[in-house]
């Protein structure tokens, strides 16, 4: 193997269907991928571990297909996040700078700090604390306020915080496959960095990516994530559905999900057929229009959900650029027109942008959380301001992933 170096990152995207590992590091056009894993899971439901043994051998399974890959051994990892006990929240607080000072990084963390002074339940804890915006004085819309001048400096921040439980059977299944969990990232966050444009952020962007448990979905406005929320419904359902519908085995509905599914009635030619393989073996075929009426009220089910989640939000009127689809379900035919005709506005199927390596292989929908999990490492969390307590909670080294590796060690 080859010896660690510190420009390679590693992205691990522990997801309901699949883990994938990503392995890349810093090139002049972006990144460059140098190793894919991936592995079947069924150890998540809806982006929870229910299953900490199954989970821990797709993690390995994952990791030693990239290892071979890259040449390069894994030790730390950005593992991604998703699922229904993610909660994100908008706040702000403000500080005092003195008369005739300059902001410092001090003056950053005490704010940031400020921001972060909201109840937070005994079983969670905050894994983001993301700067919107800084107002120094009256003048809002600040974008990096050290050294500028004031008296007055206030933080507009979203916070997102987890499950503490949910987070730390991650941090235990990485650290039983001999991994060490540099930072846990929210998945939505992690996938923006791979497929969302700069002019996206700044006009405003849903980026919507479509799990197999979940569909999280992050709205940004000025550069700057505003809104983070879950839906508990994602690819797995849609397959349930066509195995109840076609009664057809569920990993052979997966499969004819894949390859003949189609989310908008309309794109389906007459006369279409589809092989439908039965229990014991009988066979028979079944109209891809059925197939469709099947998978359309599904889809079309989590797009009113998640535009409710939208107009929820109160940012609904902020959006200029439209959706931007990801992950693996959205690579399924009639996605994008549907979610046109539901949400009224442009939409996109996002794949990983500046990439370059193994690209015939990552841009792809299905690899955006990997490859963004991978961009994030790479960018450091210098967008991701944090104060002195949003350090220690966000990090594994000293602060309290750091205490529960250590504590999983000695149990393990």
């Amino acid at each position: 193997m080859g010896s660690s170096r510190d420009d390679v990152i590693v992205g691990l995207d522990i997801g309901t269907t699949k883990v994938s590992c990503i392995i890349g590091h810093r090139s002049e056009g972006g990144i460059d991928i140098i190793g894919i894993g991936s592995a079947k899971s069924d150890g998540l439901r809806k982006g929870v571990v229910v299953n900490i043994d199954s989970t821990v051998k797709a993690i390995q399974q994952a990791v030693s297909e990239a290892e071979l890959m890259s040449g390069h051994q894994v030790v730390n990892v950005f593992v991604g996040i998703a699922g229904g006990h993610i909660k994100g929240l908008n706040s702000r607080g403000v500080v005092a700078i003195g008369k005739d000072r300059e902001v410092s990084d001090q003056d950053i963390d005490r704010v940031i700090d400020a921001a972060r002074a909201v109840a937070i339940p005994m079983d969670r804890q905050v894994i983001h604390i993301l700067p919107q915006e800084y107002v120094i004085d009256d003048n809002d819309g600040v974008r990096e306020p050290i050294g500028m001048s004031g008296v007055r400096l206030e933080a507009k921040v979203h916070i997102v915080t987890a499950q503490t439980s949910c987070v730390s059977n991650i941090i235990k299944c990485c650290n039983r496959a001999n991994l060490n969990v540099q930072q846990i990232v929210l998945e939505q966050l992690a996938s923006a960095e791979a497929v969302l444009l700069d002019e996206e952020k700044e006009v405003g962007v849903v980026l919507v990516d479509i799990g197999g448990g979940t569909s999280d979905i992050a709205i940004y406005h000025n550069n700057a994530i505003v809104h983070t929320a879950v839906v508990a419904l994602g690819g797995n359902h849609v397959s349930s559905d066509i195995a109840v519908g076609l009664r057809t085995p569920r990993a052979e509905a997966e499969r004819i999900k894949i390859a003949s599914g189609c989310a908008t009635r309309s794109l389906v030619t007459e006369g279409q057929q589809v092989e439908v393989p039965g229990v014991g073996g009988r066979g028979r075929t079944q109209s891809r229009e059925m197939l469709c009426e099947i998978i359309e009220p599904r889809v079309e089910e989590i797009y009113m959900l998640i535009q409710q989640e939208i107009h929820r939000s109160g940012f609904e009127d902020l959006i200029g650029s439209g959706i931007v689809l990801t992950g693996g379900s959205s690579l399924m035919e009639g996605m994008g027109d549907l979610a046109e005709e539901v949400f009224g506005m442009p939409v996109r199927v996002g794949r990983p942008e500046n990439v370059g390596g193994l690209v015939d292989v990552v841009k792809n929908p299905r690899f955006a959380t990997g490859v963004g999990l991978v961009a994030y490492g790479l960018r450091g969390a210098g967008a991701e301001r944090m104060g002195s307590a949003a350090r220690n909670a966000s990090q594994s080294g000293p602060g309290i992933f750091g205490k529960l590796k250590g504590w999983f060690k000695k149990v393990v």
